[in-house]
């Protein structure tokens, strides 16, 4: 307790003791007071509040655990693609497609669209024709699948059935693909171009063969294909008269100098 002013009187030096005490016994009454709120407060509450962290605990480690599944998944499927690409590459066509087999059958996502097109690339390059459509069909089908891939699979669908499809549903099927600025502009573009041709519809395919051309994300040997048949159809799909020239290997004549 602090020393009191030389100068207090008696009762005044009472009363202030008084006024310490009566602080000190507030201050532990609030206390006991705040104690016996977190104890009422722990009683009614308590567990509830357990029940939530032991909830919120459990399905954190349930999220890890599905994390870490889906992890091994991914690993699982990458591998089984590798694997696969590896026999594809050495020619072993039938391991490959072995290899894909339970991946595009019981698989999901993106590893099991790979797998289809995968198998239906396998398929066609051994001349079975009707199982690639039927593979890529499902990719082509699949709402799920990228849309990138969907239109891949549209096209290499088409181009298998080709022969023996109507070519006005040729032309449906891939009219919204054979469009300069989409992705396989040129894929789809000639194939529409040649259903057009057969339709006799020679002026519609010959100006899609001249824009297939003429578009320089195009790989150069459907360019120059499109170029030779927009050519025997009447429409000039020449750019740079000089660029393709060059490109050919031709040296451009050189005009003779004046007065010569």
């Amino acid at each position: 307790m602090a020393k009191a002013p030389p100068n207090q009187t008696r009762e005044e030096q009472l009363a202030r003791r008084r006024a310490a005490e009566e602080e000190a016994l507030l201050r532990e009454v609030d206390d006991a007071v705040r104690q016996g709120d977190m104890e009422h407060f722990g009683q009614r509450y308590g567990k509830p509040i357990l029940a939530l962290v032991v909830v919120a605990i459990l399905a954190f480690g349930g999220y890890l655990f599905w994390q870490a599944r889906l992890d091994g998944a991914r690993e699982r499927n990458a591998e089984t693609l590798t694997v696969a690409l590896d026999q594809i590459e050495a020619g072993n066509l039938q391991a490959g497609a072995d290899a894909l087999e339970d991946l595009a059958s019981n698989g999901d996502g993106i590893a099991r669209v790979n797998a289809l097109l995968l198998q239906g690339g396998i398929a066609s390059q051994q001349g079975n024709s009707e199982r690639a459509a039927e593979l890529f069909g499902e990719v082509a089908e699949d709402a799920d699948a990228p849309s990138i891939l969907r239109d891949v699979a549209r096209i290499r669908r088409v181009a298998e059935q080709y022969e023996g499809m109507d070519k006005a549903a040729v032309v449906r099927e891939l009219a919204p693909l054979a469009k300069p600025g989409q992705p396989f502009f040129g894929s789809a573009g000639e194939l529409v171009a040649m259903a057009h041709l057969e339709q006799g519809n020679r002026r519609e395919a010959g100006a899609l063969f001249a824009e297939i051309a003429k578009a320089e994300d195009v790989p150069d040997g459907l360019r120059s294909r499109a170029r030779q048949m927009a050519g025997v159809l009447g429409v000039d799909a020449v750019v740079d008269v000089e660029q393709l020239l060059e490109d050919q290997g031709v040296e451009a004549e050189v005009a003779p100098p004046a007065g010569q």
